[in-house]
């Protein structure tokens, strides 16, 4: 929608230089944005690196909806993604917009249809029960390095289908790659640097090489495969997958997208979980009725809202971002082109009067509501929404319902934990710490080792 002229220009924020602004936001997003907006209203413009013009923030979902259903034309979230440019390169569907992105998300979409997502439910419960064995009994436990372990091992085998030294060595290059790309350090650096000066960092040439010299052999090794047809690993997936002019991917697009799926695909469930776990230990009733639902094989209902209202109260990803390409007209401002407009997931779903009582962790106010499009968005919107959601939710409930039926968790007192950032993640600040009590868990198949 063009902008009207006569409209006041950018919504009005805080002062101060961009340094201190970006500081404060990656380093306490919930509790400066929640600041913000208190002084500033529902909708504000932050000083923060890249875009021109500022960074707007939607607390409305009449606003959100606007973007999220805008033009993808005039709404880029590629550009809006550029952070991520060095770490996940240019073919990335996170950072394409227009046509080459609905080509790459239509390439994308057969990993993750139904049928071929339950296929990985028997991988995801057995690297469950193989870790939480090994979890110490009445003795504090950050459950979050546990967590990232069970789903990194998850979209790595999902992703592949391998196993012994090949597994091995990519588990190797990629855990210290993700250090890096979840460290805050790394995405403010990318942010004052800019993102062609960070790739030529030494560092981080030395660090992409390192997985490019594992992931690109692979690629190229998996197209000569015999029984690529039969393989049910997202890699042959995609390697046989054809735009409409019966194109394949390239192998640096396959490159671009296997990084995606791996670096998405593994934090942010990891740090979900995390969370889910750090409210239930502190809510005994909520946890008493997650346990007996599994334990006694009833239906997921109160599994689905527990992780709806994990999802809610601490979004892992806070903001989505777009940066638009005319001028637009949202909330009475006119806001220019080159600035970024970022629907705040964050207040969003702390709006009072869609959610009473909204800093409570409340699983049942999801027995009588539905996710709405523009309310409940942990994964975002529109065209741009999470290719990988119902994954992620599954694996969610897949890993949680292993610990719950195989685990006695030990409830606290200790205040919640605060948040703290990872890049551009919010995980528990004290890394969900958890004490668990053994249980004899119900026998169960041997599941075979690898997704294909």
């Amino acid at each position: 929608m063009a902008a009207d002229r006569s409209i006041t220009s950018v919504p009005p924020g805080p002062r101060g230089p961009l340094l201190w602004h970006s500081i404060r936001f990656n380093r306490y997003a919930w509790s400066y944005l929640a600041k913000v907006q208190a002084k500033f209203g529902d909708t504000f413009t932050l000083k923060l690196p890249g875009g021109k013009g500022g960074w707007v923030f939607l607390t409305d979902p009449a606003h959100v909806k606007q973007v999220f259903t805008g033009d993808p034309k005039v709404f880029h979230a590629g550009e809006g993604n550029s952070i991520l440019l060095p770490l996940l390169g240019k073919h990335s569907v996170l950072l394409l917009d227009e046509a080459p992105h609905l080509r790459q998300r239509k390439l994308l979409l057969p990993p993750f249809h139904g049928k071929r997502m339950a296929g990985y439910e028997d991988l995801m419960r057995q690297i469950a029960r193989d870790t939480i064995a090994e979890w110490p009994v009445g003795e504090p436990l950050r459950a979050w390095p546990h967590m990232q372990a069970i789903t990194l091992e998850i979209i790595m085998r999902a992703v592949f289908g391998v196993e012994g030294a090949k597994l091995n060595d990519l588990r190797s290059a990629l855990e210290y790659l993700l250090g890096e790309v979840t460290n805050p350090r790394t995405m403010l650096l990318i942010a004052l640097l800019g993102e062609r000066r960070f790739s030529r960092l030494k560092s981080v040439r030395r660090r992409l090489a390192a997985v490019d010299d594992i992931l690109l052999p692979e690629i190229a090794r998996r197209r000569e495969a015999s029984d690529l047809a039969e393989r049910g690993d997202i890699l042959s997936l995609l390697l046989q997958a054809t735009d409409e002019d019966g194109r394949p991917m390239s192998d640096r697009e396959l490159r671009d997208e296997l990084m995606t799926l791996l670096v998405a695909g593994h934090e942010t469930t990891a740090n979900s979980l995390s969370w889910a776990l750090e409210r239930l230990i502190r809510h005994p009733d909520a946890l008493q009725r997650l346990q007996d639902e599994v334990r006694e094989g009833e239906t997921d209902v109160w599994m689905d809202a527990v992780c709806r209202e994990t999802l809610r109260l601490c979004p892992v990803i806070s903001i989505v971002v777009r940066e638009i390409q005319e001028d637009v007209e949202i909330a009475g401002h006119r806001i220019p082109k080159g600035a970024r407009v970022v629907p705040c997931i964050h207040l969003v779903h702390r709006r009072p009067e869609i959610y009473p009582d909204p800093d409570a962790f409340k699983p049942e106010r999801w027995l009588d509501q539905t996710p709405g499009t523009y309310t409940w968005i942990p994964f975002g919107g529109g065209v741009r929404r999470c290719l990988g959601a119902s994954f992620a939710l599954f694996e969610m409930k897949t890993i949680l319902g292993e610990i719950v039926r195989s685990m006695d968790l030990q409830t606290t007192t200790a205040p919640g934990e605060p948040m703290r950032s990872r890049a551009i993640a919010r995980t528990p600040g004290g890394q969900a710490e958890i004490v668990v009590g053994r249980r004899t868990a119900p026998a169960t198949p041997e599941v075979p080792a690898t997704v294909g």
